[in-house]
């Protein structure tokens, strides 16, 4: 078995330095961080900390890596969901979890966030939310370092799985509903993140139906916030027909903007929230079970530290119509 020695022989370092770069110690040269971790992989070194976590009872621990949408100033319900569904299969496969937020690595190197993950004795992750423009954590996936399943973005190699829906096909669906039952002619659309993977996809569906139904399209970013959302359906909406929305957090900022406005739009969202049933109109949106997303990419997880290869993973999903009686709860199921 490699040791902390060989790892220092091979790296031309001592010893105590091995071990504040696997312990992510500050005042550390980047040169030297280099070597030791190119000797780790070059060695195939698995500190004790990690090799103990596998030889236990457990499967080994995994990183749940959320990104907060801290724009928003309701409570986010997508990610407890996550968490939820995550926390509950891993006990069921006998995995040990983990939270990491997407601003406790902000601003890290890549060789700093394998530091970090190491030193948490973490052997895979789960990564939620990720963007195009988290270059850090798309390079982690490329390195090939740790399994990693991510959710609704489609990386996919030997190393990592994706688990979603078909962005596309169910915005182009709950768009087209929306559409013919209203007889719409023109769509205001509101798109979500410029760079976001299930932005671009979602983007994607309703430029389709639009060619299709030849109709006008205008699109703008709301990116995913209720308050923008607000104020582009202000900006926008009296001349067009039906407002789309990326995500229902904008659909209820857009609803709610018409009925200040006393005007009539029909309105649909994507996802499936509760708080959709609350904007005060019944609303289409796309049903996700992010409970069960969460539940599958723990799951694949596991199968990629058995030494399964990656692959993309395509969930199924509904179409809803939210109203406020789906979510009331009668006193006798209480």
């Amino acid at each position: 078995m490699v040791s902390i020695k060989d790892v220092a022989k091979h790296a031309g370092v001592a010893i105590s330095t091995v071990s504040k770069v696997l312990n992510n110690y500050p005042n550390v040269s980047e040169e030297t961080k280099r070597k030791v971790n190119q000797a780790v992989e070059e060695l195939n070194f698995v500190p004790n900390s990690v090799a103990a976590a596998l030889s236990s009872k457990q499967s080994g621990r995994v990183a749940l890596l959320l990104n907060l949408n801290n724009a928003s100033q309701t409570v986010d319900e997508i990610n407890m969901q996550y968490i939820t569904g995550t926390i509950g299969r891993a006990v069921e496969l006998d995995l040990d979890v983990i939270t990491i937020f997407d601003s406790m690595l902000k601003g890290k190197s890549l060789d700093e966030v394998v530091n970090y993950l190491r030193s948490q004795s973490i052997t895979g992750l789960l990564i939620f939310g990720m963007s195009r423009d988290d270059r850090v954590l798309q390079k982690l996936i490329d390195s090939q370092i740790f399994k990693i399943v991510t959710v609704d973005a489609p990386l996919v190699n030997g190393f990592s799985s994706a688990v979603w829906i078909d962005q596309a096909a169910a915005q182009y669906e709950v768009a087209k509903k929306t559409l013919t039952e209203n007889r719409g002619k023109s769509i205001l659309y509101l798109a979500g993140k410029k760079n976001g993977y299930v932005s671009g996809e979602r983007l994607a569906g309703i430029q389709r139906l639009a060619r299709e139904e030849k109709i006008p399209l205008l699109v703008r970013n709301g990116e995913f916030s209720e308050r923008q959302a607000r104020e582009l359906t202000f900006r926008y909406a009296k001349k067009k027909d039906i407002v789309v929305c990326a995500s229902d957090l904008m659909a209820i900022g857009a609803m709610r903007a018409l009925m200040e406005m006393d005007i009539f739009r029909p309105v649909c969202g994507f996802d499936g929230i509760t708080l959709m049933a609350y904007a005060g109109k019944q609303m289409n949106t796309v049903r996700q079970n992010f409970g069960r997303i969460a539940s599958e990419a723990v799951s694949e997880l596991k199968r990629l530290l058995d030494g399964g290869a990656g692959r993309e993973i395509v969930l199924d999903y509904e179409l809803a119509r939210m109203k406020y009686e789906d979510i009331l709860v009668p006193a006798e199921e209480a």
